[in-house]
């Protein structure tokens, strides 16, 4: 006997269908997966002998091969336990021809516990998403119901295998396997981080308003305590609200990762801090079964790397490719996925190992081949992709000591807020959100050079080596600091003023 249950798998960020071919034939007892399953669905034949019987079923005693079509595709997931479990019932008759038939009209997702409960499974939005668009109704596990409320698309939730096949044979209607609306869950309110907080550094404060205004990358060089770290964790409070589709997007990614937690649609921008001794892999994703990495996981949010020249070099190397492109792809043997990774890297560094180089009250201990091999983890390639540097001065007293606060985070925001509703207008109907990922045709026709522009930009250029990336990024950089004058065209103390914000083109990063 044949049966045939429709159930979904993810490539990248995307689901695509799956059909699930359970065939019994008379010969040794066994259940084999075919269709290049991974550990995980290669592993599920335990768990549904386990939850067939223990839901009162009889598993047959016969030969089960079980087809996962299209055959060239690697599956994986634990979500493919239950569309198996039902294709052994209807394949044995257990079914009757009407609960099959009915079943037909489903695309079912789903983990089983050994005693046939269901559990959450991952990347049940994307699948939710595809499975809107096939025009059929899903079958999710309970605790997946807030990314089914996500996708729009129709679904039930059935807590058991038991409850599930009654359901098809009618033995209960649909208000039982079918949870209500469940109303997006208060977020706590995170401690309040704001600028106000950080006593001076007024240069790295102007540059991290024009990275958040623009979307542009920023590394900040400074003696340890002089505030680097508080500023990038301010950072977030004040970049613009996600819209709609950036929103769905990150939910898809932290779904695919099953770390939805309790949200239903994520509303606020991410804040992801790996530390130092993160693998390449971890990152930017992959591995054997690819999975996205914490550069994907910052899509549309922020990426802080603290200690910047302590990750290693092959770590930072790999960075080149999402700050360039905005995404990451992943080659294996059998297959090529690509993960969004369009974030604003926020790094920062020590100016040496021992943190006091150029401090004029303690001497540094660091030898010139230690600082040089601290320095060189840092390529010129990956310099050349970040937009603003800024260095920062130890605080002084008279600083420290202020009683007045300075500028709120809210008072940034306004400004950043404003700059973006240019850029949104300025690039409407097309896929660029703001300055940092202008095209070579935006960056023509948005950043016309204001008179005598050219002979400042051709002696810079001359004189520190500069690159036409980082033309391009002095010239888009320029465009958000007039957005945020609100000035409709660059001017000459825009370009001056980012110049003040690229040292390393000055000097080179082992002579900061």
């Amino acid at each position: 006997m044949l049966a045939n249950i429709r159930t979904g798998a993810i490539k990248g960020i995307e689901g695509f269908e799956v059909s699930v071919e359970v065939d019994i034939a008379p010969g040794l007892p066994s259940l084999s997966v075919v269709g290049l399953p991974d550990i995980e669905v290669r592993e599920s034949k335990d768990r549904v002998t386990a939850a067939v019987r223990n839901s009162g079923f009889d598993f047959p005693s016969k030969r089960i091969t079980v087809n996962l079509g299209p055959a060239e595709l690697r599956k994986s997931g634990t979500h493919f336990d239950l569309p198996i479990a039902l294709g052994i019932l209807a394949a044995s008759d257990q079914l009757s021809a009407n609960a099959t038939q009915k079943l037909s009209r489903f695309l079912v997702l789903g983990e089983l516990a050994l005693d046939g409960s269901l559990r959450p499974c991952a990347g049940v939005l994307p699948m939710l998403i595809s499975c809107k668009k096939l025009n059929k109704t899903a079958v999710i596990p309970p605790q997946n119901v807030l990314e089914g409320q996500v996708s729009a698309a129709p679904f039930i939730t059935p807590h058991t295998l038991r409850e599930l096949v009654d359901y098809l044979e009618e033995r209960i209607d649909e208000t039982a396997v079918k949870i209500q609306f469940i109303p997006q869950e208060e977020t706590a309110p995170q401690t309040e981080l704001d600028f106000s907080d950080v006593k001076g550094q007024a240069l790295a404060k102007r540059a991290l308003e024009i990275a958040a205004a623009g979307g542009h990358n920023v590394l900040m060089i400074g003696l340890p305590g002089t505030g680097k770290s508080m500023l990038a964790k301010r950072f977030p409070g004040i970049l613009p609200p996600l819209t709609q589709e950036e929103a769905l997007e990150i939910t898809k990614i932290y779904s695919i990762c099953n770390l939805m937690g309790k949200s239903k649609l994520l509303t606020q921008r991410p804040f992801r801090d790996p530390h130092h001794t993160i693998s390449d892999v971890a990152l930017i994703g992959g591995g054997s079964n690819p999975r996205p990495g914490e550069v994907s996981l910052a899509h549309n949010g922020v990426l802080f790397l603290d200690e910047f020249a302590e990750f290693s070099r092959s770590s930072l190397e790999v960075l080149r490719e999402p700050l360039e492109n905005g995404q990451v792809t992943i080659s294996r043997a059998k297959e090529t996925v690509s993960y969004p990774a369009r974030f604003t890297l926020v790094a920062a560094m020590n100016p040496c190992p021992c943190g006091n180089l150029g401090n004029p009250l303690k001497p540094c201990t660091c030898t010139p081949m230690q600082i040089n091999r601290y320095k060189s983890r840092i390529s010129g390639p990956l310099l050349d992709r970040i937009d603003l540097t800024v260095n920062l001065n130890p605080v002084k007293y008279t600083d420290w000591n202020k009683h007045s606060e300075g500028e709120t985070s809210a008072q940034i925001r306004e400004r950043v807020l404003k700059a973006r509703e240019i850029q949104r207008k300025r690039f409407a109907g097309t896929t660029t959100t703001a300055n940092a990922f202008m095209t070579p045709a935006q960056l023509k026709a948005f950043c016309p050079l204001p008179p005598g522009a050219d002979t400042i930009l051709e002696a810079a250029m001359r004189k520190f080596g500069l690159s036409a990336r980082s033309l391009d990024k002095i010239l888009k950089t320029a465009r958000t600091i007039a957005d945020l004058e609100g000035s409709e065209n660059i001017e000459t103390k825009h370009l001056i003023e980012v110049m003040q914000y690229r040292p390393l083109d000055r000097k080179g990063v082992a002579d900061v």
